[in-house]
């Protein structure tokens, strides 16, 4: 690393204690030890692969960006399938990504898929050993009324290394953090400004610890408008 260069504090202006979040350090106190915050994020992941059964998970600041950054993984370009019954921000990220979409009838539960990419919103779904493996990529949601409540956030599982290390650039502006700023290989390619923050994945560290498995629930279609009601996105509905 240059000698001209210094890695700003943690945190970023030296919060006086009483003004920091209270997260990381609840972390510590339950056993996770962590020099740079950062490495609360890679723990909140490590944990919720073995949680959820898949090999990687991917930390992002919302299951939305979460599906918009398996799209751009994928190339996908076409059109996909998804539930009238959905949450508000699902097409719109999959024309954020380039791609189109039209509305069906699924009456999912807990899940759908976005067919025909093995993209698999999940947001209405969090349990030991859900998933799904041969290649899927799973989008969970930590919205404030989720199983996991973290107030914000989400996950990408997948089971590829190949396309964990691309998402894992991919939530962070393609930056490696294991490489100084100055180093010329930090930024390795275009990518968006997705991440995780530490304190957010402490509290997710927090409640895996704290909440009851047996009061998890899936959600389902019922609890979503019928998108295809609306005008502005008028035209995408295929009964």
């Amino acid at each position: 690393m240059s000698k001209n260069y210094q890695y700003n504090p943690w945190p970023l202006g030296r919060l006086n204690p009483e003004l920091r979040r209270p997260e990381p350090d609840l972390a510590r106190k339950l056993g996770y030890e962590w020099e740079d915050p950062r490495n609360l994020v890679d723990m909140f992941e490590e944990e919720i692969a073995n949680f959820t059964g898949s090999k990687y998970a991917v930390a992002v600041d919302c299951a939305s960006h979460g599906i918009f950054l398996a799209l751009k993984y994928l190339k996908f370009t076409g059109e996909v399938s998804i539930p009238r019954h959905t949450y508000a921000s699902v097409p719109m990220e999959v024309v954020n990504a380039g791609a189109t979409y039209k509305f069906i009838d699924d009456y999912w539960l807990g899940e759908y898929s976005l067919s025909p990419t093995k993209i698999i919103d999940s947001a209405g779904r969090f349990k030991r050993g859900m998933y799904l493996g041969n290649g899927h990529i799973q989008i969970l949601s930590f919205q404030i009324k989720k199983n996991l409540p973290i107030g914000r956030g989400g996950a990408i599982l997948i089971d590829d290394p190949e396309a964990f290390k691309w998402l894992k650039l991919a939530t962070y502006d393609g930056r490696d953090l294991s490489l100084p700023y100055d180093n010329p290989n930090h930024i390795q390619m275009h990518g968006w400004h997705y991440y995780m923050t530490p304190e957010d994945a402490a509290r997710g560290l927090i409640l895996l610890n704290a909440t009851n498995e047996k009061d998890y629930r899936d959600f389902s279609w019922n609890l979503y408008p019928d998108l295809s009601k609306y005008s502005f996105y008028s035209g995408n509905y295929h009964g």
